[in-house]
């Protein structure tokens, strides 16, 4: 399989009432499911197959996202295995009344797993880095997978739950 170069997927929303809880923030969760839609798709332009989400990694919450804002939601495949992608996906926020700067919001990697038809794991293309940006958020990711890995071995180990 020959190496491929991921590129980036965005998607824009905005904040209403129902999606934020009394203090007119928004829920977090509310917020983690966008980014895991997108991380998704990300996944699935870069390999070709659907992609499911195996594990959510490394959520950091910076500002917080107010009723009114705009948010842009980023996505890219910054590293793979043989079938498992991790996805990072970035959050900027905007206030369209105040014209406050756009500042990031939130940044998280998603595991994901490519499957086939039949909905098991399969294959993905090798990704192609081309520049130090791109070498610098795979190996931040390689460390998120590989912490994944062991969080997920020694949850096993203490509860006997093999999946």
């Amino acid at each position: 399989m020959q190496a491929r170069k991921s590129y980036q997927v965005s998607s824009w929303d905005i904040v209403f009432p129902n999606d934020a809880n009394p203090l007119g923030t928004m829920f977090g969760g509310k917020l983690m499911a966008i980014m895991d839609k997108l991380s998704g798709i990300a996944g699935a332009r870069y390999c070709g197959r659907p992609c499911v989400t195996a594990s959510t990694e490394a959520f950091i919450f910076k500002h917080p996202v107010k009723v009114g804002d705009r948010i842009e939601t980023i996505a890219r495949v910054v590293w793979v295995g043989k079938t498992s992608l991790v996805v990072k996906v970035d959050v900027y926020s905007e206030n369209p009344v105040t014209k406050k700067e756009r500042q990031q919001c939130t940044s998280g990697h998603f595991n994901m797993v490519a499957v086939d038809d039949s909905g098991m794991p399969t294959e993905v293309p090798p990704l192609l880095i081309e520049n130090d940006l791109e070498r610098q958020d795979f190996e931040v990711a390689e460390i998120v997978k590989k912490q994944a890995l062991l969080r997920k071995q020694a949850v096993q180990k203490r509860t006997g739950l093999t999946k």
